[in-house]
């Protein structure tokens, strides 16, 4: 499970989502050898004041956090951060303007489609 949450200032989420979902969507089937038809992805735009960031991000800037089961390798986690930065960088958001966080929870934290997480049977491995 890959649950991702994108903060964003609102003018640039309005005109951008469709193409920022699909290059995150992306790094995340390349780096987690996730399902192409798995998004879950939230977008939360901020007006302006309630994006408080460092002068050297731009109105570009991106938190993205990613709320998944653990298990992965720290090779594979290092893949996907490095892969959000590459796709994000191909649709016209600096490197320098990506933040990342990975949430790692065991999978009987969640409740998913009506059963405990660690009940699911999954169609992509989480070990990888």
């Amino acid at each position: 499970m890959a649950n991702i949450k994108i903060y964003g200032h609102k003018a640039f989420l309005d005109s951008s989502k469709e193409v920022l979902s699909e290059a995150i969507h992306k790094a995340v089937v390349v780096a987690l050898q996730y399902p192409l038809d798995k998004k879950f992805h939230r977008f939360l735009p901020l007006e302006e004041g309630y994006f408080i960031h460092p002068e050297d991000r731009s109105e570009k800037y991106l938190d993205i956090e990613i709320h998944m089961f653990e298990g992965r390798t720290e090779s594979t986690k290092r893949a996907l951060i490095e892969q959000l930065f590459t796709q994000l960088e191909q649709v016209g958001v600096t490197r320098q303007n990506v933040e990342v966080i990975l949430i790692e929870t065991p999978k009987v934290n969640w409740g998913i489609r009506g059963k405990n997480g660690a009940d699911l049977a999954l169609n992509y491995k989480v070990e990888v």
